[in-house]
């Protein structure tokens, strides 16, 4: 059980994901072994490593199929153990489809995928140059994702499995800000980062148009926090790379990057 010291700094929709962890680590500790992970998101990346450092003899290392991933399995291990590439189980897909007369996005690979009845958490990063299409996957449901996954909507689609070599390293056109806030509130955090109103950024919410590590976030109040990514439809994304204290004047002064800000 996560000490109430440290579960209150957390969301209570955090706090399964956060006793999942701990139990975890407290399995690698016990058992002297090393135990993989799903893949996990920034935010949940950064739960694992707050509660991970509280073991000790327990270390961590995290891969997601390429250096710059986002979407990261990771591994926790006892003092003896050192993990290598293979340890964290990724399988590459190509997704081959009629690109003349066919286009896809990243919003259609993962809806189709996750129709399918595949969990967000077995597929990691989905990746493109423009023209290809590329994700990766646990390997241990690599077969099933194979096997059911034949369609991007009414795309027909074939998945071919790729060597690391072959994988698409995406272009960081990230842009990194520092600013000053009223409150972290999801909506505040909308406003300032896509340059809207605050009376906009409550309406996209209210409108299911807004997600915080793709779940939706239904009330404007919702408490953002680091390593916290926020997705927009139609807009982009943004995430909480710091969060710096306050100024003077009470402002929380923080650290985003924002990806496909409408100019």
């Amino acid at each position: 059980m996560v000490d109430s010291n440290v579960s209150q700094h957390y969301r209570s929709n955090e706090l399964p994901f956060l006793e999942s962890i701990d139990s975890l680590s407290a399995k690698v500790a016990n058992e002297y072994r090393p135990i993989l992970t799903n893949f996990l998101n920034p935010r949940q990346l950064y739960i694992l490593e707050t509660i991970v450092n509280r073991y000790e003899g327990v270390s961590f290392q995290t891969f997601g199929g390429f250096a710059s991933a986002e979407m990261k399995r990771a591994v926790a291990f006892p003092d003896y153990f050192t993990p290598g590439t293979d340890d964290y189980n990724i399988t590459t897909f190509q997704i081959d489809y009629p690109s003349k007369f066919a286009t896809l996005s990243h919003g259609q690979i993962l809806g189709s995928i996750m129709g399918s009845g595949i969990d967000r958490d077995v597929i990691g990063d989905i990746v493109t140059d423009g023209f290809n299409w590329q994700f990766m996957c646990e390997s241990e449901m690599a077969d099933y994702v194979q096997d059911q996954v034949d369609r991007i909507g009414k795309i027909k689609v074939k998945l071919k499995r790729i060597g690391p070599e072959q994988i698409i390293i995406p272009v960081d056109e990230g842009e990194e800000l520092t600013t000053t806030v009223a409150s972290l509130r999801v909506d505040a955090l909308v406003s300032e980062g896509f340059h809207i109103s605050r009376h906009h950024a409550k309406e996209l919410v209210e409108g299911g148009m807004i997600k915080i590590n793709w779940e939706d976030a239904n009330r404007p109040d919702l408490e953002t926090s680091i390593q916290d990514i926020i997705s927009v439809r139609g807009f982009g994304r943004i995430s909480i790379t710091d969060i710096a204290g306050t100024t003077k004047k009470g402002k929380i002064r923080i650290g985003i990057k924002v990806y496909n800000r409408n100019k």
